[in-house]
């Protein structure tokens, strides 16, 4: 029985814009995600032909790794409330560009449901077959896309911390100017510059704890 099918972005669809710019977790699960569909299509492949050789329930297996690799594909492409789909110009490519890969991952899929339909051998199992090399290339040239966009976002973030310690060390330099001449406003007040004394104390502990916040950042940002 044929499952539901899982609509995708058309060719010639423009990629989606992310609404903010998208976090190191958001990679992360895109690139898990795109792992997993990676991986499903193997195993897909794999259960059909035990499948069509009568080998009990390898049959419901790859039925439920094609289940897994259409929700997959589906998310990527066309996003979920918690991921984009094809949110910049090199997935873009892959998918409507030279590699033409949504293409080729819409008739791997439908080859699979009719091997499937199918339950043994015949042309359509033999073209899945065929075909699973070829798609695993489009879906290495994809996750590799993944990773190396997550790569250019840490860079991105860790040179926004860094702009950010600057800004911070800039005001820290600036409150301990002013520690400084609270203190000698307060030595040549005597005891009526007490209240300066108080200050500068409590600025001076700020400042302490700044420079503290700044050198864990630093090293956060070039770890």
């Amino acid at each position: 029985m044929q499952g539901p099918s899982t609509s995708t972005c058309s060719e010639g669809e423009s990629m989606q814009e992310p609404a903010k710019p998208l976090s190191g977790e958001v990679f992360g699960a895109l690139i898990n995600l795109s792992g997993r569909r990676r991986f499903t299509s193997q195993r897909l492949v794999l259960y059909a032909v035990l499948a069509a050789q009568g080998q009990e329930g390898a049959a419901e297996t790859a039925r439920d790794a094609l289940k897994l690799f259409r929700e997959a594909h589906h998310t990527l492409v066309n996003g979920s409330d918690a991921l984009p789909g094809i949110f910049c110009p090199e997935l873009q490519d892959a998918y409507h560009g030279r590699s033409d890969g949504a293409r080729q991952i819409a008739a791997f899929i439908d080859l699979a449901q009719r091997a499937l339909d199918s339950g043994k051998p015949g042309a359509a199992l033999d073209q899945l077959v065929a075909t699973a090399t070829p798609v695993l290339a489009v879906l290495n040239q994809i996750t590799a896309i993944y990773e190396e966009q997550s790569k250019k976002h840490a860079i991105l973030m860790k040179k926004q911390l860094r702009g950010v310690i600057t800004e911070i060390e800039t005001i820290a330099r600036q409150a301990k100017m002013v520690t400084f001449n609270a203190r000698v406003v307060a030595a040549r007040a005597g005891h009526a510059g007490r209240e300066f004394a108080v200050v500068a104390g409590v600025l001076s502990t700020i400042t302490t704890e700044i420079d503290d916040m700044v050198k864990a950042a630093l090293q956060a940002a070039n770890a």
